[in-house]
């Protein structure tokens, strides 16, 4: 049994030794591998046509972000304000950057907090804005045996994923730590 115990001490001490410096590695990874193709291409969605489409959002776009708002103006945009303009602009800069940031760790613990206020608003969106707070199956529950819902059990996932990046940071594998390196070199005193 002794023999036992120390093993596991062993292999259970390496990993946490190496887990702050893992974790966040890995919860970026994480996020790359399921999160960033999704919010991307929900960005290209929201691009308005020419050059300028990153200033001039699609009727898609409003759609996606105020559907209540589209079907009270029969889909006309001129009838929305600059706000809902802003709010949308800014919506489809937020699903191209935070996620980059996140991906190569440049501001992470700000643009995972972003991205948490992102999934927030795009959940009540969804379910208030596209009703579906009344399709029992998409919204899901907790503490069920279904582990499919969109809302309860994906976005779970999802913000713990952030939560972690917010506690922990981007790790060693991140433009942060070059600049905090960098920053320490400038900061420390020369030796002369």
């Amino acid at each position: 049994m002794d023999m036992l115990i120390t093993l596991h001490s062993r292999v259970f001490g390496f990993i946490e030794r190496w887990g702050d410096a893992l974790l966040p590695i890995l919860a970026r990874f994480a996020f790359a591998a399921t999160l960033l193709g999704y919010f991307w291409a929900s960005a290209l969605t929201k691009l308005g046509e020419g050059f300028f489409g990153f200033l001039m959002p699609s009727t898609g776009a409003y759609a996606q972000i105020f559907p209540k708002q589209m079907e009270a103006v029969v889909y006309d945009t001129s009838q929305l304000s600059v706000l809902h303009w802003l709010v949308v602009v800014a919506g489809t800069w937020a699903e191209f950057l935070l996620p980059l940031l996140i991906v190569i760790g440049l501001f992470t613990r700000l643009a995972a907090l972003g991205m948490i206020g992102f999934v927030v608003m795009q959940t009540l969106t969804d379910l208030y804005g596209h009703g579906v707070i009344e399709q029992t199956a998409t919204f899901g529950a907790w503490f069920d045996r279904a582990s499919d819902s969109l809302i309860m059990d994906q976005r779970t996932f999802w913000v713990f994923i952030l939560v972690t990046l917010v506690v922990k940071g981007a790790g060693v594998l991140s433009v942060d730590r070059l600049l905090a390196g960098r920053q320490a070199m400038a900061a420390a005193p020369s030796r002369a």
